[in-house]
C-alpha cells in the first residue's frame, strides 16, 4: 500500500518551532518532487515548500522564507519541515505530497498534479 505519513504536528506558543516529517511507505521518495502543504479553517489550501528530487531545488511561499525549511533523507524515505519562528497565522493543518511528474515551477501552486498525499498533521500555534 502506498502511503504518506505526516507527524511532529502539536500546539506550540509564538516563536516556537517544530519539525514536521513525511514517511513514505510502499514507495521511493527519491522519485518524487515533494510539497508541503497547509488548510486553515475557512481558507483554501495553500503551497508552503517544495524540494526536488535531487534536493538540488527547493520553493518556498513568500510567507514562509526565512522561517521554514525542507530538507529530505532519502536512505530514510522521508522529508521534513523545519517550522521556526512560528506566527499564530501558521495555525494550519500541514500536508505532505509526492509528485511523480511536475514542473517545478509549478511546485506550490499546482497542488492537482500531486500524486500521493498524507492525511495532515495539525500546527496550533497559541498562547
Amino acid at each position: 500500500q502506498l502511503q504518506l505519513v505526516e507527524s511532529g504536528g502539536g500546539l506550540v506558543q509564538p516563536g516556537g518551532s517544530l519539525r514536521l516529517s513525511c514517511a513514505a511507505s510502499g514507495f521511493s521518495l527519491d522519485s518524487y518532487t515533494i510539497g508541503w502543504f497547509r488548510q486553515a479553517p475557512g481558507k483554501e489550501r495553500e503551497g508552503v515548500a517544495c524540494i526536488s528530487r535531487d534536493s538540488d531545488n527547493t520553493n518556498y511561499a513568500d510567507s514562509v522564507k526565512g522561517r521554514f525549511t525542507i530538507s529530505r533523507d532519502n536512505a530514510k524515505n522521508t522529508v521534513y519541515l523545519q517550522v521556526n519562528s512560528l506566527k499564530p497565522e501558521d495555525t494550519a493543518v500541514y500536508y505532505c505530497a509526492a509528485a511523480d511528474l511536475i514542473l517545478f515551477s509549478l511546485c506550490l501552486s499546482h497542488d492537482s498534479l500531486y500524486d500521493y498525499w498524507g492525511q495532515g498533521t495539525q500546527v496550533t500555534v497559541s498562547s
